[in-house]
């Protein structure tokens, strides 16, 4: 049995993509003590922390937003961490594999206005992504260009050229993608991201995958019931200021 094996149970039960992805040996870091019965998993800006309270874990992570399963971890948290950890409640969206309305999800799509352009998130567009800082997480967690080709999936909206807003891959598992959607701010309220949503949801589906959603504010969960799924239970995350 590997260390993810032994630290697996830790985890049981909690679906976030992120700490799939990390068990599964994808994308992540797993950080454990001796007896692993405290583990944390590190992922792009998040870190689960599972079992037992244990600081010397909590001092090897660097954030900035902490997802305790227990309240023990919470209390924990703010102790170590004082006025820098900021709580905020984040919205699990439900994991529904047949609510998905193809032919509403396509009406999305056709609406797009305009003067815009839908395209496939190609090696030359991933740059461009990654050097803003609203369509970065679209593609940062891989390691290359070539890479998000090769394992991620993502559309963008296009104006004059310049991706103006998206629909990328936050996280792979085996069987399905974490969704990160996001306009750049002279270009919201016209439909960008529904139809940049919508045409991924539908690629994911086409190929088999599962497009999970997870909501940081009640504007994404608003557009997470536009496409299809459900608001879940919300939980509490800690922000780590400076």
């Amino acid at each position: 049995m590997n260390c993810l094996d032994k630290i697996a149970p830790l985890f049981q039960g909690w679906e976030e993509t992120m700490v799939w992805s990390c068990l599964q040996g994808i994308m992540g870091e797993a950080i454990y003590n001796d007896d692993f019965s405290s583990a944390v998993i590190c992922s792009q800006d998040f870190c689960f922390f599972a079992g037992e309270p244990d600081s010397v874990l909590l001092q090897q992570v660097k954030g900035p937003l902490l997802v305790p399963r227990t309240k023990e971890w919470s209390v924990l948290i703010e102790r170590y961490y004082g006025k820098r950890a900021i709580p905020e409640k984040r919205h699990a969206i439900l994991k529904e594999p047949d609510v998905f309305d193809r032919k509403k999800l396509q009406m999305y799509v056709d609406a797009l206005p305009d003067g815009y352009e839908l395209s496939a998130i190609d090696k030359e567009m991933v740059p461009v992504l990654l050097a803003e800082a609203w369509s970065k997480d679209f593609c940062a967690a891989f390691d290359s260009p070539e890479d998000f080709v090769k394992r991620g999936l993502g559309f963008a909206a296009l104006w004059n050229g310049v991706p103006v807003a998206g629909a990328g891959t936050y996280c792979i598992y085996h069987g399905g993608i974490e969704i990160e959607i996001d306009t750049r701010e002279d270009h919201r309220r016209r439909g960008l991201a529904s139809a940049c949503g919508s045409r991924l949801i539908l690629e994911c589906l086409d190929r088999g995958l599962y497009p999970s959603w997870d909501a940081h504010d009640l504007r994404s969960v608003a557009l997470a019931e536009k496409l299809g799924y459900h608001h879940g239970d919300s939980y509490d995350v800690y922000w780590i200021g400076e």
